[in-house]
């Protein structure tokens, strides 16, 4: 073994990019119901007198829709500043979700 040898290990930042991650949860967070509780996208969008759903309490969730609030930026965010810190992790999960979401309103409306 070659003890001449010196690995060098780079580290990310925090930066701008690291916030995709972050956005990522709170798009998961907001239509998201836990228990016998209302999600806490209802809750936001009761406040502001806006309906989460097409038909009174039940019909189409549009809380769904809302929460791209936060998947966009996160994925701006995540191609923008991709060297930084968890970048890369909210980049793909948000990918992901937004292919998911897009695969089930094909579903729903065919």
């Amino acid at each position: 073994m070659d003890e001449g040898l010196i690995l060098k290990q780079d580290y990310k930042k925090v930066g701008l990019g690291s916030i995709s991650l972050l956005l990522f949860i709170f798009g998961i967070l907001f239509p998201v119901s836990f228990g016998n509780r209302e999600s806490y996208g209802d809750s936001i969008l009761r406040f502001f007198g806006l309906s989460p759903w097409s038909n009174g309490d039940t019909g189409f969730h549009y809380t769904i829709f809302y929460s791209l609030i936060f998947y966009l930026p996160a994925l701006i965010l995540g191609y923008k500043f991709k060297n930084d810190l968890w970048a890369k992790l909210g980049r793909t999960l948000t990918l992901i979700t937004i292919i998911l979401i897009l695969l089930s309103l094909f579903f729903v409306a065919v």
